[in-house]
């Protein structure tokens, strides 16, 4: 009966938590590849700029994506997430969460949670090089089960080499490129 009764009272909690976060989108990626390199904290802190995403329930219609990623007092790394709705002129958004380091991965997978106790997978599958300011000037990001696809970079216009370099990177790594959505940023 206590079974009962706790399943009953955790049902709520469930569907409002799946609610947030929606129905993810197609798998975009059957064999998601670990990560390339390791990730240094100190080189991948600071704001990145969105270029092109899977499509997320979580992040629809959204444009002028920047994602800020800063270390907390505790070790942690705390993550705010910013976008406008439908448009760079709609209303704006933001979302703040956290993130851990995963064990044992070099720095390049991370737990990142925006809702309470429920922690996603965050893998930087690649990345670029530090640059003379001391932090990378891209990345990938996914997670195992291939319905989840960032591309970021530290510039609102990335390059047009920087671009193609990112869609072949993306499709080396197996995921489908018909399926980016790439970000509306804005001008430089």
């Amino acid at each position: 009966m206590n079974r009962k009764l706790l399943l009953l009272a955790a049902m709520p909690l469930a569907l409002a938590a799946s609610a947030c976060i929606g129905t993810p989108g197609p798998v975009g990626n059957l064999a998601v590849p670990e990560p390339a390199k390791p990730v240094e904290l100190d080189a991948y802190l600071g704001k990145w700029y969105e270029y092109g995403r899977y499509e997320a329930p979580f992040q629809k219609g959204c444009e002028g994506v920047t994602a800020e990623y800063s270390l907390r007092d505790n070790g942690k790394i705390r993550v705010v997430n910013s976008c406008y709705e439908d448009s760079l002129a709609g209303e704006f958004r933001q979302s703040t969460g956290r993130a851990k380091i995963v064990e044992d991965s070099e720095g390049a997978k991370l737990k990142v949670s925006f809702f309470g106790p429920f922690y996603g997978d965050y893998w930087v599958l690649d990345r670029g090089e530090a640059g003379v300011d001391g932090r990378y000037d891209w990345s990938i990001v996914g997670e195992p089960s291939g319905r989840y696809l960032w591309m970021l970079t530290r510039e609102a216009q990335p390059s047009p080499a920087t671009r193609a370099m990112l869609e072949q990177r993306v499709k080396e790594l197996g995921y489908d490129w018909s399926l980016v959505r790439l970000t509306e940023q804005p001008a430089g």
